[in-house]
């Protein structure tokens, strides 16, 4: 999912001229990253630490701000904070939390184009995609508000003669989320906001890459009338996040990012004893039937592949052509292209924005470049687009005739490249799909509804489209894929959120007469 450069692997920190003060607030309420700090016990705290890390504007290549990298103290202090903070959280009433998260929703509604100009300043991407990632991200919070629904237990009266049993679900304690640079808000969200309403202290390691979203959340609960240490962000890096893994009060980690990050969180985090669910990488493949509607699934392919430059762990980066429909579709797909305005996301004639860092963008190119030697054609390629010439841009690329073999279809790229493969037969267009190490999500494009029926009960990957290219389910079901795509048993957010952040207790119950009490040494029966 959201990889490129995820938390554990970033590179050493960058020391800067920028002087240590904590971000302020402008008479807007934005945020103006100076030395961006974390939100320990309710108010901003800047890192003591001395080492820091560079924050930039992907549109222009400029560094607008620096990061504070928390040390494994500063940790430790936070966690302390959050495991005070929780112990009262978990006492208030369903009700009193409910509350709560309908504030923190009109709150995040009324400011959510105010947060959407930090996104784009930060990520790069348009602001109509941070606009779109704050409203799933809010579905989030709406389904959580139902707490009290979403946590209620079952009761059995006169199981045995005068006993009865019920069952409930009780908060974990102080957990944790560590999220990717793509999804600053939303993939927070589908975290946060569950383990809030349960009754957990939350714990946030946003990216270090466009980490001030998060500040302006931290406000938004405070403001929401969170208690404060319930919900807190302490910006860092590997040694944050190994601290996080370890630290015995932490009871559990959500993560999501790059598959090989995800394995290390899963088995750091088990192997001390903590409930894991770890999201990883994609390759998410659309398969395009003979019968389906070429204009219909081209513009799907470009809206899914290139949307936000690749960087979306739901992105579309391979389209399995069935049959005849390969040169019609790749041809409607490159007439399309030229079309996308590429520019800085804060303009709203722009179409895509620019990737994350120069150097994912170097790295992106480099796929492309070994895609070429590799034997695939090349219809349009990206490098040598006429973008912006400041800023961390690159073109759309189309590759056609891609092979399994090749690194630009094994790898996750994570960038806008969308690869075209070629298949006889619906049975060999299955084998391709079904046998990729990542499973995360699929979509189909046909107009026959037996294939689509059949479809979706062959292909093994997690979250699946009929005509949907991007089919991230909304926020009462779950959000999760299969194979390397996932590691855990619970996907994010919805019913399997509910339980992730909760653990359940059975309580048998009676209330005998004592001049009827007896001894009995024989094992205790219901009937």
């Amino acid at each position: 999912m959201g990889k490129a450069e995820p938390p554990i692997l970033a590179s050493p920190a960058c020391h800067s001229t920028f002087d240590t003060v904590a971000v302020e607030h402008t008479n807007r309420g934005a945020l103006t990253p100076t030395f961006i700090a974390h939100w320990i016990n309710g108010q901003l705290t800047p890192s003591q630490s001395g080492r820091i890390s560079p924050v930039f504007n992907p549109a222009t290549g400029e560094q607008t701000g620096a990061v504070g990298l928390a040390s494994q103290s500063e940790v430790d202090a936070a966690i302390v904070s959050a495991v005070d903070a929780g112990r009262d959280w978990r006492r208030t009433a369903l009700s009193k939390r409910a509350a709560v998260l309908f504030a923190f929703r009109e709150l995040l509604n009324q400011r959510a184009s105010e947060l959407a100009e930090i996104v784009t300043a930060e990520h790069g991407k348009v602001t109509a995609d941070a606009l779109g990632e704050i409203a799933r991200g809010l579905e989030n919070v709406e389904y959580a508000t139902g707490v009290p629904n979403l946590v209620k237990g079952g009761f059995s009266e006169q199981v045995s003669t005068d006993v009865d049993v019920y069952s409930i679900r009780q908060p974990l304690g102080v957990v944790a989320g560590i999220t990717p640079f793509n999804f600053p808000v939303m993939v927070p969200l589908w975290m946060c906001a569950n383990a809030v309403a349960t009754g957990n202290a939350f714990v946030l390691k946003p990216s270090e890459k466009d980490p001030s979203a998060s500040l302006f959340l931290a406000q938004l609960w405070k403001d929401a009338g969170l208690p404060d240490g319930v919900f807190t962000v302490l910006q860092g890096d590997r040694e944050a996040v190994n601290r996080l893994l370890t630290h015995p009060d932490i009871a559990a980690v959500s993560f999501v990012g790059s598959t090989p990050i995800a394995r290390y969180i899963y088995e750091t985090g088990t192997a001390n004893g903590k409930r894991v669910q770890a999201l990883g990488g994609a390759k998410n493949h659309m398969l395009v039937l003979p019968d389906a509607d070429v204009d219909m699934a081209a513009d799907a392919a470009v809206s899914a592949a290139y949307g936000a430059a690749g960087e979306r762990c739901m992105a579309i980066s391979v389209v399995v052509a069935v049959g005849d429909i390969g040169d019609q579709l790749v041809e409607a797909i490159a007439t399309r292209l030229p079309k996308l305005r590429i520019g800085d996301g804060s303009d709203p004639d722009t179409d895509m924005g620019p990737l994350i860092t120069a150097e994912h963008r170097d790295k992106v190119a480099g796929y492309i470049a070994a895609g070429v030697e590799s034997g695939a054609t090349v219809v349009v390629d990206g490098r040598a687009a006429d973008v912006p010439a400041d800023g961390f841009f690159l073109g759309t690329t189309l590759l056609d005739h891609v092979g399994t073999e090749m690194s630009v279809y094994t790898d996750e790229i994570f960038g806008p490249v969308l690869c075209v493969l070629r298949a006889e037969t619906y049975d060999d267009a299955m084998a391709i799909i079904n046998s990729n190490r990542y499973a995360n999500g699929v979509a189909i494009f046909t107009r026959d509804g037996g294939a689509a029926r059949r479809f979706q009960f062959d292909v093994e990957v997690g979250m699946v489209g009929i005509n949907v290219p991007i089919p991230v389910p909304v926020a009462y079901y779950s959000f999760g894929g299969w194979k390397a795509s996932l590691f855990g048993d619970q996907h994010m957010y919805g019913p399997e959120g509910i339980n992730f952040y909760t653990r359940g207790k059975v309580v048998t119950s009676r209330w005998p007469d004592p001049a009827e009490s007896t001894i009995d040494l024989g094992f205790p029966r219901s009937r």
